[in-house]
This record gives structure tokens, C-alpha cells and sequence, in this order.
């Protein structure tokens, strides 16, 4: 039988209500079966383990997303796939950072939660947990995993970490890939999307578990008074700053925040652009609007999500010092997280 490890960090899918006060609590994930018996007909070997200190995903850190990575390499040659069970709030932000830290995967990495807990009758989280674990243990004709990637599956689809957003607090879909499509489909049966499945370069798992906290992130919006956000454009506070722009990469021509800008790149930090829309991307010099970007060195970062912007810039920064290698490889995709 194929072997999976299932890691629970948290979140809404691991609390079961007490018979006695009512309340919810965290169950022993060791004892998961006797909780969702359905899992013995996955003919599937399911190991299980649970951090430390089980956390809200609202208190996630890059430490906890380091020790997540680490745990995976650890047990990497032992399992066939690995499923991670985790608070829906931060889920987004998880997966993308796995994905940068762990490149070159053979085996799914596959993140997953509930929106109620699994101690509730009309909970999403078995059928989430079960089906998860279904496509860690795939394996195609020749033997291999199917999904070789960290992914995030949430009510019947599967879809690549870094390109996932949380869309709804409190819908059973609560999870959405607006520029990529789904990986797979589960319905009667679970419909793989082949030529949507990434494939690396790497011939093995490759581990870099570096990770700067000296990233921000600022939103533009009509009117701001950019005096309020002077602090981030200091290096010495942030080397890098993701800038959430109006559709297709657009700014107001605000002279102040123009030369905040270029004395902030020519000091040595970073802007990434991105869009505040749902979907699409950066079309960076197409409007007026934007052109003053290209001048000045403003990175397009073209289709990323804001989750994927935020951890890619925190693992380039972290893992790279050369300027032109950093602005290359923000600008370049790396495991799928953007278009090219």
C-alpha cells in the first residue's frame, strides 16, 4: 500500500464538540479513524503526527511554514504524499511558501481544511480529509505520483497552492484559483487536469528554507495620503514591497510617492506590482499610469496572487543577495506561480 502522512497544524477541521460541556476542542489526530472510519477502505497507510502546539492559521509565521518544510524533508523518503491539515485563513499563504521552499517534488504535497469542525454533523472537513488523502496516495501507470506539487484541496477541487486564494468565510467553496486553472475535479471520480500539472526540473526535492520578514505590503487607493506609509520606504525597514495597483498595474501620478519610489529602488529595495483585481494581471507601461513604473525599476509581477507576491519576495529575499538575480527571479516563474 502507498503511505501518507497526514500533519495537523491547526485549524477548524481538527475540533470535535464534547459530549459533556458543548464545547469544541482539538482531537487526537492519532486516533483519526476512529473518527472518520471511512478511511480504512482507502486501502491507503495513513501515519499521522500534529506540531507542537496546534495554532489558529491567523498566528502563522514564516517560522511555522519553516518548520513545516523541514518536516516534510524529514519524512520525504518514507511516504508516498503528504497531506497538511491547517486553518483556512492563512492556507493560501502556506502553500505558496511550501512551494518556493520545497522545489523539485516527485510527491504531492496536499493542504487541506474544513470550514466546520469535524466534530459537526454537516462538516466539509471529512470529505476535504478523504479525498486529500485519495490523491497523495495516486499514482499514475507508470508508478509515479500524479500530483507532484504542493497543492491546496477544498470542495471537490485541487488546485496549485501558488495560485489559490481564500474567496469566502463562509462558503463550503471557499477557495479559488482566479488565473490558473483547477488540478483536478472530484466527483464520482477524481478527473486529473494533465496538462495543468506541474513538473520540475529538479531531479530531487530541493530545500531552501530561507525567508526574509522585511517585506510589505501597500494598497493603493484613491486619495491615500502617501506620507502615512513613508516608514516602508526605507530600507533599512523593508527590503522589498508588494504594491496592490489599480487593474492592470495603474497608480495615480502622485510626484511624492513617484520619488518615494525611485529613491527607495535606487537605495537597493524592491517593488513588485501587482493587481488588486480578482483576476488577471500586470500589464505594466500599457496606460500612462504605469509607464513611470518601467522607468524607475518597479518589478511586473504579471498574474501572481497576493499570497503567492508576498512569500515568493520573502523566500527570494531570504535565499539571494545579487540585485539582478533577485529582479530575475521575481520577474521569472519558478514553480508555476505566475505567467512568464
Amino acid at each position: 500500500m502507498t503511505k501518507v502522512l497526514v500533519i495537523y497544524t491547526g485549524g477548524t477541521i481538527g475540533m470535535i464538540k464534547d459530549p459533556e460541556t458543548g464545547l469544541l476542542n482539538s482531537f487526537d489526530f492519532n486516533s483519526v479513524y476512529e473518527h472518520i472510519p471511512e478511511l480504512h477502505r482507502l486501502h491507503t497507510e495513513i501515519d499521522t503526527m500534529s506540531v507542537s502546539n496546534p495554532i489558529d492559521s491567523s498566528e502563522m509565521t514564516s517560522t511555522h511554514w519553516i518548520d513545516m518544510a523541514k518536516s516534510i524533508k524529514a519524512s520525504y523518503h518514507l511516504y508516498d504524499g503528504f497531506v497538511i491539515l491547517h486553518g483556512t485563513d492563512t492556507m493560501s499563504y502556506t502553500a505558496s511558501a511550501l512551494s518556493f521552499m520545497i522545489q523539485g517534488l516527485q510527491k504531492p504535497v496536499i493542504l487541506t481544511g474544513s470550514q466546520l469542525p469535524i466534530g459537526v454533523i454537516r462538516t466539509d472537513g471529512k470529505e476535504n480529509l478523504i479525498t486529500a488523502i485519495e490523491i497523495a496516495a495516486a499514482k499514475d501507470s507508470n508508478g509515479e505520483s500524479i500530483i507532484q506539487e504542493v497543492a491546496v484541496y477544498f470542495e471537490y477541487s485541487l488546485y496549485r497552492g501558488n495560485r489559490s486564494s481564500k474567496v469566502s468565510s463562509h462558503q463550503f467553496e471557499a477557495f479559488k484559483s482566479p488565473n490558473y486553472s483547477e488540478l483536478a475535479i472530484a466527483g464520482v471520480n477524481i478527473k486529473y487536469k494533465w496538462s495543468s500539472l506541474f513538473r520540475s526540473k529538479y531531479p530531487e526535492p530541493n530545500y531552501n528554507f530561507g525567508l526574509s520578514n522585511s517585506v510589505a505590503l501597500l494598497k493603493i487607493y484613491p486619495g491615500m495620503d502617501i506620507n502615512l506609509y513613508r516608514g516602508l520606504f526605507d530600507v533599512t525597514n523593508s527590503k522589498g514591497i508588494v504594491l496592490e495597483t489599480f487593474g492592470s498595474g495603474n497608480a495615480p501620478s502622485i510626484l511624492e510617492m513617484q520619488g518615494l519610489m525611485k529613491t527607495y529602488i535606487e537605495a537597493g529595495g524592491f517593488i513588485v506590482n501587482i493587481t488588486q483585481c480578482s483576476s488577471g494581471g500586470v500589464k505594466q507601461g500599457a496606460y500612462q499610469t504605469s509607464s513611470f513604473f518601467n522607468e524607475i525599476g518597479v518589478i511586473s509581477g504579471s498574474d501572481l496572487t497576493v499570497e503567492a507576491a508576498i512569500t515568493k519576495l520573502m523566500y527570494i529575499l531570504g535565499n539571494e543577495s545579487d540585485p539582478a538575480k533577485i529582479k530575475a527571479f521575481i520577474a521569472t516563474p519558478i514553480c508555476g506561480e505566475m505567467e512568464y
